[in-house]
């Protein structure tokens, strides 16, 4: 990666407060985002790829603790921020699009007032504060780059008379209103069809490509990710275990884990059916030591159960946390 990363996470470790301990979830995160980069972010349900951008984003629930780590956006160091520089880091620097727009549009507003609301709000951030007008001729242009039609009768509507798709396409509207340099996109259309997804989709990739944003697709569908990113890091029980450019990634998967997610995806030429990966993520109240994966992998040794593996480079680019990867033991 040429220069100086736009996002620089370091060791980030977090944790849970729950009755009878604290769940470990994030375990020593690295992962950079370079300028304009298109960055991919997969792994199974529930093994930290939105925990990591809600710390990122400094947005986590009050029983979250971020233990270690260091996070830097643009050089300056996230975990230091006071609320003035988190509200300017969540305006002009990082949106989000989430991956309910349901319950991320607000029932009680219309699409006006709540695109209005964020549109002002980062522009008071900035030092450029928008008059009423202003706010809403943004606020009709935002919703006709993303393609909805009669955007001046839509911005008096309320969410709930709105479709699915047309609600997640407002979202991206609001993410992209303030101009991020980087824009988070937590499985966007997960809850759409199929053809809609679609559409949203190649509609994002259109926006960002325009806009020359970097972006952090989280997702676990791995078309998706061979679609529209530049690289990947494959997240495993809140551990980031390989990270490739994407076409290296998926014609050399070197971890266990990796193979095994490429290994489950149906193809469409028939042989056989796909297979899945025996076992389940770890508790993370006792999560097992060393490699969290070894429970599931079918080439764990003692040194797995012993010790985590760092990241080992196999290739220009291409890391695997695995001791298959280490000196003496070859692949």
């Amino acid at each position: 990666m040429a220069g100086e990363p736009l996002l620089h996470v370091t060791d980030l470790r977090v944790e849970f407060a729950v009755f009878g301990g604290a769940l470990k979830v994030l375990d020593g995160i690295h992962l950079d985002v370079g300028r304009g980069e298109k960055v991919g972010l997969v792994g199974e349900t529930g093994c930290g790829k939105t925990t990591t951008m809600k710390a990122i984003l400094r947005v986590l629930p009050s029983s979250a603790r971020i233990s270690s780590g260091e996070i830097l956006f643009q050089g300056r160091p996230v975990l230091g921020m006071n609320a003035r520089e988190l509200s300017r880091l969540r305006g002009r620097g990082i949106s989000m699009i989430f991956q309910d727009p349901t319950a991320a549009l607000n029932p009680v507003f219309t699409v006006g007032e709540q695109l209005q609301a964020v549109i002002r709000h980062a522009s008071a951030a900035a030092g450029t504060p928008l008059s009423a007008r202003a706010a809403r001729e943004a606020a009709v242009s935002s919703l006709r780059e993303v393609a909805l039609a009669d955007p001046e009768r839509l911005l008096g509507s309320y969410p709930v008379q709105l479709s699915g798709g047309m609600r997640q396409r407002v979202c991206i509207g609001m993410a992209l209103a303030t101009g991020p340099a980087l824009l988070v996109a937590d499985e966007p259309g997960t809850s759409l069809d199929v053809t809609i997804q679609d559409q949203i989709l190649r509609l994002l990739q259109a926006l960002v490509s325009e806009r020359g944003a970097s972006v952090i697709l989280i997702t676990h569908t791995l078309g998706v990710v061979r679609q529209m990113t530049d690289r990947v890091y494959v997240m495993y029980a809140g551990s980031i275990v390989e990270t490739a450019r994407t076409p290296e990634l998926f014609a050399r998967p070197a971890h266990p884990y990796t193979q095994g997610l490429l290994q489950t995806v149906p193809r469409l030429t028939g042989g056989g059916i796909a297979t899945g990966i025996p076992g389940r993520i770890p508790d993370y109240l006792d999560p097992p030591d060393g490699c969290r994966f070894h429970p599931r992998c079918p080439h764990a040794m003692d040194v797995c159960r012993q010790r985590k593996p760092p990241a080992f480079r196999i290739g220009d680019g291409h890391l695997a946390a695995c001791f298959l990867y280490q000196a003496g033991h070859g692949s």
